[in-house]
């Protein structure tokens, strides 16, 4: 395999980039682990003074979560973030006003490799969210297990993220006066597995839990999809049937969360890596679905609002397909 170099005299900007990027990569990779290595240490090494109120601290603070998070404006700021967002960079575009007044869900697709644009445009304070969606405060919702790690938690929480539970779910789309956005990103870690460049497969036909909870507090859905969130990783061919996919589907089902066997480019050469290609990314916020409030809602009633969820997503994807460099004969499918 012929390796491409990078050039020596790439502005000092887009190496700031590429730092941030790089970062990032490693925290979603081996953050989680590395602070779990550090706890064992101060055990083993019996470091009682650290460990014993941190485990202390952290008993009473395990709902945090569940209950809002502990998002910090400092750590949202750092200015690491806006080299990340240039990296791609990220857009997020709005198609209607929203009313402060509601409660919304966003469904986000796709799920990617890594959801760069979700955290880049919800969990930093440099994306154009304040700015076009001003009252709003956005809860990214993310899997459980990353709040069960310890001392990574607090490093996840302080960027916004919060569990995607039933529970953390309700406490937002509860709060009185409108104003909080969830942003649950539908495809989950099953759909991963299914992110190649060129392909939009979305993993949604069985998710209806989002709409029963919309339903039951009366929360506006809005379809939200991003584009260039899958031409940014590269993955193994792992169609289904294959034993790769296989071995995946068997892991995600075991641990919750999936592993695609991604690459793209390195750090100063681009044949090869972990690191995401610098592609652009088009968060496309769609019109919200007004929905009535019904506690016990039916089954049909799911049924139909999952199908207009459905209609309105494939309805956002053609009208700005075109835009973003998609050939008119793609669409999406719906698994």
């Amino acid at each position: 395999m012929k390796v491409e170099f990078a050039p020596l005299n790439i502005p000092l900007a887009r190496r700031l980039q590429t730092a941030a990027v790089f970062q990032w990569v490693l925290s979603f990779l081996l953050l989680a682990e590395v602070c779990i290595g550090i706890l064992l240490l101060l055990i083993v090494y019996n470091y009682w003074f650290l460990y014993i109120p941190y485990l202390t601290w952290l008993y009473f603070d395990w709902r945090t979560p569940e209950q809002g998070g502990r998002r910090s404006n400092w750590v949202r700021s750092w200015t690491v973030w806006r080299y990340f967002k240039d990296y791609f960079p990220i857009h997020l575009i709005k198609t209607l006003d929203l009313d402060p007044s509601h409660n919304y869900i966003f469904g986000f697709h796709p799920h990617g490799v890594l959801v760069a644009g979700a955290f880049g445009n919800f969990c930093t304070n440099y994306s154009d969210f304040t700015k076009l969606f001003p009252g709003f405060t956005a809860y990214l919702h993310v899997l459980p297990i990353w709040f069960r790690c310890p001392l990574f938690r607090e490093y996840l929480m302080s960027s916004g993220p919060v569990s995607v539970s039933k529970k953390s779910l309700c406490h937002v789309l509860s709060k009185e006066g409108g104003g909080n956005i969830s942003i649950i990103v539908l495809g989950g870690a099953e759909e991963s597995l299914d992110a190649h460049p060129g392909k939009f497969t979305l993993f949604i036909r069985q998710r209806k839990g989002f709409v029963k909870i919309a339903l039951t507090h009366g929360a506006h859905l809005v379809p939200v999809f991003s584009f260039g969130e899958n031409e940014l990783f590269k993955q193994v061919s792992n169609p289904e049937g294959s034993w790769l996919r296989a071995v995946q589907d068997k892991l995600q089902k075991v641990m919750g969360f999936a592993l695609p066997l991604f690459h793209a480019r390195g750090i100063f050469q681009y044949s090869f890596g972990v690191m995401p290609y610098r592609k652009p990314i088009h968060t496309v916020v769609g019109h919200p679905i007004p929905v009535r409030q019904t506690l016990n809602p039916t089954s049909e009633q799911i049924e139909e609002l999952h199908q207009t969820y459905m209609d309105e997503l494939k309805k956002l994807f053609e009208e700005h397909k075109g835009k973003y460099g998609i050939p008119e004969t793609e669409t999406l499918v719906f698994k």
